[in-house]
């Protein structure tokens, strides 16, 4: 069987540690589709999985990387043949299912899309994971009633982080025209800027949280959690939503009814684990179309010996747009 790299974190002695392995095929778990790696991309779950009690492993060693885009090599299902170029994040890789941080995955069919047209093996891990969480949030305040035609006011926290980053881009491409980015460091402003935001608010300028507020903002993209989103919903505007999907800023979320009740108010959660593979290719060939920001967007190329290095870098807080690994 062919010998393969792979980045692995495993337990020892209660504490956690990454090296990069040499396995083979056979040490690959049970699927139905083999695919040869082409690019995976470092998101905030990887550097959490490489974390001791980060929270995201449970069983290990365990290949790091939720996300891969590759050429398949062997096919069980119909679905998918030899050759084909395909993508697949979340359900559990790398995490509970061996991950895209090697040179070769072996996955469930019922996991896998196929690449679409618009996007190469390298621009589709450019989104990754993080594009693609950025596009469900997007998508799911547009359910919510967010229009262009309305010129809302929108916010994205964590704004020049993995998910914000691609957020920015996304509704500024979408004809967005008030767009305004949470930022905490003096760095990020011009980085916000250049990524569509049309205003910038500070951290530090966010005031105190309140049951009601004085309304800001029509809509809310929140890529952190904790009291920043708890502080922001107590300023949506009547009948306004805010897309949660990130935990940055930490897991407690507390507020008051008041919000939904007396405004109207939606909280919409955003899950890009378990998105049926029903609903994947749609919104994946709108990334490819009409939200296809990979052109624009600042991103790095880096090898699998430097991925350690990199996940130090998201760890700090000091990591910027996305980081993309080629095997």
């Amino acid at each position: 069987m062919t010998d393969f790299r792979a980045l692995r974190v495993k337990e020892n002695n209660d504490q956690v540690e990454l090296s990069i392995d040499t396995l083979t095929k056979n040490d690959l778990p049970e699927g139905d589709v083999l695919i040869k790696v082409a690019y995976s991309s470092l998101n905030y779950k990887d550097m959490l999985a490489s974390q001791t009690k980060g929270g995201v492993i449970r069983h290990y060693p365990m290949t790091l990387g939720i996300d891969l885009s590759g050429t398949v090599e062997e096919s069980n299902s119909d679905q998918f043949k030899k050759g084909d170029q395909v993508l697949v994040t979340g359900f559990g890789i790398g995490v509970s299912h061996p991950g895209g941080l090697a040179e070769y995955a072996k996955v469930p069919a019922e996991w896998v899309v196929h690449l679409p047209e618009g996007l190469n093996l390298e621009s589709a891990m450019v989104f990754g994971t993080a594009g693609f969480t950025a596009a469900l949030s997007v998508a799911a305040l547009e359910e919510a009633g967010m229009k262009v035609a309305d010129n809302p006011a929108i916010l994205v926290t964590g704004a020049t982080g993995g998910v914000g980053f691609v957020a920015l881009q996304i509704l500024a491409k979408a004809g967005y025209q008030n767009i305004t980015a949470l930022v905490r460091k003096d760095y990020q402003v011009e980085v916000a800027k250049n990524l569509g935001a049309h205003n910038i608010l500070d951290s530090k300028d966010l005031g105190d949280k309140k049951p009601l507020g004085r309304s800001q903002f029509d809509y809310i993209l929140d890529t952190v959690g904790g009291d920043v989103a708890a502080t922001l919903l107590g300023q949506l505007s009547y009948d306004g939503a805010m897309s949660m999907c990130g935990n940055a800023a930490g897991i407690k979320f507390e507020a008051t009814v008041f919000p939904m009740i007396l405004r109207g108010n939606k909280i919409l959660g955003v899950d890009s684990v378990q998105v049926p593979i029903e609903k994947r290719p749609a919104l994946w060939n709108k990334m490819a179309g009409d939200w296809n920001v990979t052109d624009t967007t600042l991103y790095d190329v880096i090898s699998l010996d430097q991925v350690p290095a990199a996940i130090q870098k998201l760890k700090e807080g000091s990591h910027l747009g996305r980081t993309i690994v080629k095997m």
